[in-house]
């Protein structure tokens, strides 16, 4: 490959590597998938897919996989702590993605904390414990943001000692 082709395939993979960093703000943007997409683009375009190319792109890949869980993890672990019911956390996540979808990933953030104060507002006839279970859900997006940015930090990581190493 060219030198100029070589920095360029480089420099457009890092771009959208921290596109996907930074889209991982929005809980509803699949900013670890862009990553890894990113990664998986860059191994073809380059042919970069030697032993050390493949070890790293699987590790890359593990990690993409273990963070879309964790975020499911950590916000209904933290939901769950605060007594919500399962059927307020599926609510919630309906809410979220049919408002995302339907509207904006915006109005998908709102309202996935909205549908589950409804439901448990519904389930226990008290505001107070219902918003209780909300600043559950908000610490756990919380956690599971810094762990996905850490995730993704990792994988740009483990890209760049493919890359210049």
């Amino acid at each position: 490959m060219q030198i100029w082709l070589q920095f360029l395939t480089q420099w457009l993979t890092l771009i959208f590597m921290l596109i996907g960093l930074v889209g991982l703000i929005v809980p509803i943007f699949p900013g670890l998938i862009v990553i890894w997409l990113a990664a998986l683009i860059y191994g073809i375009a380059a042919g970069n897919f030697g032993l050390k190319g493949w070890i790293i792109f699987i590790l890359i890949t593990l990690l993409a996989v273990f963070g879309s869980i964790v975020d499911n993890i950590f916000m209904g672990a933290k939901t769950r702590q605060s007594g919500a019911a399962w059927i307020s956390i599926w609510v919630s996540n309906l809410a979220g993605i049919i408002f995302s979808l339907a509207f904006t990933p915006l109005i998908g953030l709102v309202a996935a904390p909205a549908g589950l104060f409804i439901s448990e507002w519904i389930h226990r006839r008290n505001w107070r414990p219902a918003l209780n279970t909300v600043r559950a859900m908000i610490v756990g997006w919380g956690w599971s943001f810094v762990s996905r940015f850490a995730i993704g930090v990792a994988m740009i990581g483990l890209w760049m000692v493919w890359v210049f190493t």
